[in-house]
């Protein structure tokens, strides 16, 4: 057999395989082969969605299931051993694992990190190492070599038989977690951005140390009743009977798993801090739910739970960690074991990325001035001076501002989809009614069928926080339309989100992100892939701030006449829904409840309002606003990859596929749909790059396919292949390149006419022969360039 002409999957199961089997490794529990650790990124296309490239590693070796320790990466025969290290050494990276293999089929060459003399060394197939020898290289490596360390690294994670799996981040969460309690943390901050399940993680490193015995009591604790509520009914449920709520200021010590909200546990009178009715070390580990808030402000009432249980294992999770002047998480739970961003999230595919639509109202931008004496509805004289956008709905309510907003947001969803799930944030209690008024009004038809077509959830209002798990429930149809303050900020896991919009002032990162993470979540089975944001305060100013970690596919500002529709000052009071039987503590923090807004407004009508300019706006890869224009931003991306035109060309023509090239511009960065829309709808994207990046003179479509006829080059084929190609040229004419390359344009007519795609590829000798008809024909209508 030459092993020369065998292929990587050839060279995998040969070789490979039987060299990890002989040194000891189990085909079921401790390799995998092959394996997708991403999901692939959602690229968005106006109303389209598709899937880039997932990562995929040859092989993963475990020590036991989801505790990973070595990678293997493998080329076929005509590679170099070492051909596949540095991509190897990315996934280990990300993977978080210390030992790399590489090989052609002749040998390993074995990358150790704990070796730091000797970092990489070519080894036999033979000699491949044994999974003990690997565990006790990593135990050193990791400085785990306690007996006491090794039990708990080697607990297993919790299996439900459902056969959910942990993603790779949440792996790494757990087990970077553990591997610091075994070594004596005993303070550990996870960040992981919203929708990432950080839920689930903390549910798998609870259960590690409780069933290893390292923990025996744990306490779950949170701020809102429905981020309990969720934890009960969603991953902890596992515990069963073991687990307790703490309700009505009752303390029973008889269970092992604790979760509770801090103002069940905190009084403004010393009777009601029960928290202290626990003695010290009563819980060996407090997993704290969004710990940026409350808590984490040192001189807080709800610091003192923490104070109190000062000798237990502390786990800090949030997305988005505080650090300023009064409030630091990392000051009390040190730097990150762990972080996991949105902009990887959404990287991953895991996440859902978002399109934004940035709307300007006249009287937003350029201000109002009452007209001499105008007066409210109460017939007062309104103060004459200029009111701007952080007046309205704080100090000005203008009725007519109210009604452009809700008739921009229906114009939205009447162009996508009215039953898309839609958050609407306002300033206060007062405007979210309002809101809601006004939508109701313009979807009468839709409310008359369902009265909960819209909806006010706010923590003032019981009928609307009862429909808040109908909201969340992708089976449950309405509530569609939300209008709230503060309650939707947080703890809402909207897994069908398609529309958020913002029409409050937003000064908060951490308010900006948890706001933005409401549609983060992906949820294919319902299609949601991606969201969009209506943003009427230009409070996504903030994608610009270096905080910001997320990528936002494009930013686009409408005027009065384009119909809104999909793509071709402080921090505000959070809010706490009220507990019947107990009195939820405000801190001093910014965690607040959500109240009426107290200060006087003036309520005013009939003032002139409409919508003003129109801008198209778009991110970079980072996450950062593009400030050149698009023709510049994206010249410099494609030069950065093909620095001349003959580059290019080069590229263009050795390709068998010219839509991968396409796909791998996107990838980089370059905003293809919009370039098309920007220079010119009926020229290939092929001459728009040429014109943009080289300055060369592009030509349209149709002048490309009459070229191509003029050749008559089609003569040398039979009758019914010559009429398919004509077929074909008339298609690149209309629509572009994507129909050559794929033979799913056989189905449909006017090919139907010209027999079966089967017999149709039978006219030109076989799939290869077609393949290379094809190739000719591309190369036909890009031969003048």
């Amino acid at each position: 057999m030459n092993k020369k002409s065998l292929s990587e999957r050839d060279i995998c199961s040969k070789y490979i395989t039987p060299a990890i089997e002989n040194a000891g490794w189990d085909r079921m529990t401790q390799y995998r082969e092959e394996v997708n650790f991403t999901d692939g990124k959602i690229q968005v296309r106006g109303k389209l969605t598709a899937r880039g490239k997932r990562k995929r590693a040859d092989y993963i070796l475990y020590y036991k299931p989801n505790i990973p320790i070595a990678i293997i990466e493998v080329k076929d025969n005509n590679h170099s051993i070492g051909a596949g290290m540095q991509q190897a050494l990315n996934y280990a990276d990300i993977l978080n694992i210390p030992f790399v293999f590489t090989s052609n089929g002749d040998r390993f060459i074995f990358h150790d990190k704990s070796n730091l003399q000797q970092l990489e060394t070519e080894i036999e197939l033979s000699n491949f190492p044994s999974p003990e020898v690997l565990w006790d290289k990593y135990l050193t490596f990791k400085g785990l070599k306690s007996e006491k360390a090794k039990e708990i690294v080697e607990q297993e994670y919790f299996f439900d038989g459902s056969g959910r799996l942990p993603r790779y981040y949440q792996q790494n969460a757990v087990n970077m977690t553990l591997e610091a309690i075994a070594k004596g943390q005993d303070r550990i901050l996870l960040v992981m951005a919203t929708g990432t399940g950080k839920t689930y993680t903390a549910f798998q490193i609870a259960h590690r140390l409780w069933k290893s015995k390292t923990k025996k009591r744990i306490l779950f604790l949170a701020d809102r009743n429905a981020l309990i509520d969720q934890t009960k009914r969603g991953d902890f449920k596992h515990f069963r009977d073991k687990m307790t709520i703490v309700k009505k200021r009752q303390v029973d010590k008889s269970y092992e798993v604790y979760l509770a909200i801090y103002q069940g546990l905190t009084g403004s009178q010393e009777e009601q801090n029960i928290f202290r009715q626990f003695s010290e070390d009563f819980f060996d580990l407090i997993i704290i739910d969004e710990c940026h808030r409350g808590s984490a402000k040192e001189d807080s009432a709800w610091r003192e739970v923490l104070n109190h249980f000062k000798s237990a294992t502390q786990i800090g999770l949030t997305a988005t960690p505080k650090e300023n002047d009064t409030t630091s998480n990392s000051e009390y739970f040190g730097d990150p074991v762990y972080t996991y961003t949105l902009k990887q999230g959404i990287e991953d595919g895991f996440l859902a990325p978002y399109q934004v639509i940035r709307i300007g109202i006249d009287i937003d931008l350029e201000g109002w001035r009452p007209d001499k004496d105008k007066t409210d509805k109460d017939g007062n004289i309104i103060e004459d001076r200029i009111y701007n956008r952080k007046d309205y709905d704080r100090n000005l309510v203008i009725d007519e501002r109210t009604n452009v907003v809700a008739k921009k947001i229906t114009e939205f969803l009447k162009n996508t989809n009215r039953m898309n799930k839609t958050i609407v944030f306002c300033r206060d209690v007062d405007h979210a009614e309002r809101m809601r008024l006004a939508l109701v009004n313009l979807n009468a038809d839709l409310v008359a069928k369902n009265r909960k077509y819209v909806m006010r959830i706010t923590g003032d209002n019981e009928e609307g926080k009862n429909e808040l798990d109908n909201f969340i429930d992708p089976e449950q149809s309405y509530p569609v339309i939300t209008t709230t303050s503060e309650l939707m900020t947080t703890g809402v896991d909207a897994q069908t989100c398609k529309l958020i919009v913002l029409d409050t002032e937003i000064a908060s990162m951490t308010k900006f992100k948890q706001i933005v993470g409401r549609g983060t979540r992906v949820n294919e089975e319902f299609g949601k892939l991606y969201f969009t944001i209506l943003d009427f305060r230009n409070a996504t100013d903030l994608f610009a701030d270096p905080n910001f970690d997320g990528v936002a596919e494009r930013v686009k500002e409408l005027n009065d006449q384009e119909p809104v529709e999909d793509f071709e000052d402080t921090p505000t009071e959070n809010e706490y829904p009220k507990d019947k039987d107990e009195q939820e503590q405000v801190s001093e923090g910014d965690s607040f409840i959500d109240r009426p807004n107290t200060a006087t407004k003036v309520y005013v009508n009939g003032v002139n309002v409409s919508v003003l300019n129109s801008r198209e706006m778009y991110f970079d890869k980072e996450g950062k606003p593009v400030t050149v224009s698009l023709k510049d931003y994206s010249k410099d991306i494609i030069k950065e990859q093909y620095q001349t035109i003959d580059d290019f060309l080069q590229r263009w023509n050795e390709s068998d596929k010219k839509q991968a090239i396409i796909n791998e511009l996107e990838e980089l960065g370059v905003p293809v749909s919009e370039l098309l829309e920007a220079v010119d709808k009926q020229c290939d994207l092929f001459d728009i790059i040429c014109h943009i990046a080289y300055d060369q003179a592009p030509l349209t479509r149709k002048e490309r396919a009459n070229n191509v006829k003029k050749r008559n080059y089609f003569t040398k084929y039979g009758d019914t292949a010559r009429k398919v190609l004509e077929v074909l040229v008339e298609k690149y004419e209309d629509e572009g390149l994507s129909n050559l390359e794929s033979m799913e344009v056989l189905r449909v007519n006017p090919f139907n006419d010209l027999g079966s795609p089967v017999e149709i590829i039978k006219s030109f000798g076989g799939r290869d022969k077609y393949q290379e008809a094809i190739k000719e024909l591309e190369d036909e209508i890009y031969s003048i360039a």
